[in-house]
Order: C-alpha cells, then structure tokens, then sequence
C-alpha cells in the first residue's frame, strides 16, 4: 500500500511557549481509513491543521503524495478535503451554490452532475435549492462534507465529523465514508465516538500530549491490547472467594452471584481450564457463563491512563 501523506520529525510551539505537537512521525496510506484518538487538547487539530496548511510547523515536514505541504502547498492542499469540528456554513447561501463556490476556489471548472453526485451521496439532493439557514444541525454537517467533496480530493479529514448527529444519521454517513474510502479517497477522522472508530477504522492513531504513543492496525489493537473476561452466574449466593481460587485474581459482584475472571487473549494458556475444575472442586454451581472482549474504548483509556 502507497504512502499518500508522510510525517516527519513535526513539532508545533505556539508563541506562548505552549508545546502543542512533540517529534511527531507517522505514514498514511492511500486507500485508508485512519482514526486519530485522542482526549481533549492532545495535538488532533494542531495535527490536522498543520497537514492541511492551516497552521505552520515549528519543525519538521509533511508531504501530500510528494509535495511538500509549505514549498509546494498549491499541489499538496488541492488534494485535501476538509470538514472542520465547527459548523461554519454561508447561512444565507443555497446548498448548491455553497458547494460549486468550494469547487472554483480550487480552479475546478463547473460540473452540475459531479455536484449531484455528492449531493446524493449525501441524501441532500432534495435540499439542493435550500437555504443553509433552514437546515438543520445534522444536514449543515453534510453539507460541510460536501463542500469538502465538492473540488474531488484525493484526502479527506473529517474532524468530529458526526458531533451532534443523531445515530441514525450517524450510520448513513458512515456508509458514505465507507463508499468514499472504496473509491480510493484517503480518510483521517478524528472522533469522541470511539464505537465510530471501532465500526470505521482500518488503522487506529493514539495522540496525547502532542506525541504519538501509538499507531496500530485495528483488528491487531484489539487482539494484542484487548482483554477478555469470563462471567460465571453462579446459582447460590457466593459470600466469599475461596482459598483455592485466589491465584486466579478473581472479582466477586455485590451480590456474590457472579464470579469475574481477566484474561490475556494473547496467552497459549488462558487459564480457563484450571480455573473450572477448580470452581468444580471447590463446589461452586453455575448456572451461564459469558465472555466479553475489551472494547476499543477501554483499550484506548488504558493507553491514555499508562501514559
């Protein structure tokens, strides 16, 4: 897979001295959904800011498919999309205008059935003559979108791009996403969603304080930083764990009806085994037991909270 967009050595220091991105180094590939995680002021929209040329670096380079995004920033920024976190939209402007004026500022010559496109990729075709001031929350969103589509960008950075959305709307714009990416379009989202991140990504970036702590394919994340736990719901009251059992790290509910037991999916041996047979032998009856796999999200607190 091509690298469409190389980070190298970046450092971003506000005039107040603040240290906003620290030897920042990362590689996206064409083709892909990258989702960059972070908690509030870890570096993501400097970060995104600083590739899309709206802030300029202290230190360091970034090239857009080969060009550099200072020396070169005509080539480099008319390859990227833009969907900011704010909803800056012409509120007296028409959906269609909004979009075909974002087409001219990069030089794009008028193509009513390319702007179609979008809009019905967008479910926004029916609000094409609308007023932006009549729209509502969720449709401005998309329409920000579209401008971002409209001039054909090989790059799209959506930031919070479904903050405010409802789900069900969250859901057709994930689709959206998901045909953009199959059509060769490079996405970098940002998002307090992390279920979105977990539903969306083939690649997860982690951002905190302005560093990178991590940069991992999604499915490998999961099975190298997830854990697992084994529930058992136990048919009588359990008042105590029994000697026998603490080597197992076990947690007993308030109730004493569920016995809880972590595990490494990455272990040969998880324990499991012994652990039943000793459970049997200490005469403890269960009625289900159940599995869980950590999710994204607690995967990403961990790396936040280690850190």
């Amino acid at each position: 897979m091509s690298v469409i967009i190389s980070i190298k050595n970046l450092g971003k220091t506000f005039k107040d001295g603040f240290q906003a991105l620290k030897n920042i180094n990362l590689d996206i590939n064409k083709g892909e959904i990258i989702a960059l995680l972070g908690p509030n002021g870890a570096g993501k929209t400097t970060l995104i800011s600083a590739i899309c040329g709206i802030v300029s670096p202290t230190e360091g380079t970034i090239t857009v498919n080969g060009f550099d995004i200072l020396k070169d920033y005509r080539q480099a920024r008319a390859m990227i999309g833009l969907v900011p976190q704010e909803l800056t939209v012409e509120t007296f402007e028409t959906v269609t205008n909004v979009l075909e004026f974002s087409r001219g500022l990069f030089g794009k010559k008028k193509d009513p059935a390319q702007i179609e496109k979008v809009l019905r990729s967008l479910s926004l075709w029916e609000k094409k003559d609308n007023k932006l001031m009549t729209l509502s929350g969720g449709m401005k969103r998309r329409v920000l979108i579209g401008k971002a589509l409209a001039h054909e960008p090989d790059i799209l950075f959506l930031d919070e791009p479904t903050a405010g959305v409802d789900v069900e709307l969250r859901k057709e714009m994930w689709q959206v996403i998901r045909e953009l990416r199959d059509s060769g379009v490079t996405v970098i989202l940002t998002t307090h969603y992390i279920d979105e991140a977990e539903e969306m990504a083939d690649r997860i970036a982690v951002i905190n304080e302005g560093q990178i702590i991590l940069v991992e394919e999604k499915d490998t994340l999961m099975q190298k930083l997830g854990e697992k736990n084994l529930k058992l719901h136990l048919t009588e009251k359990l008042t105590a764990i029994p000697a026998s059992l603490v080597d197992y790290n076990l947690a007993l509910s308030a109730d004493g009806m569920q016995l809880q037991y972590s595990y490494d999916v990455q272990q040969e041996d998880t324990g499991i085994t012994g652990l039943l047979d000793h459970i049997e032998a200490a005469n403890i009856q269960y009625r289900d037991l159940e599995t869980k796999q950590s999710s994204l999200e607690e995967i990403f607190v961990n790396l936040v909270k280690k850190q």
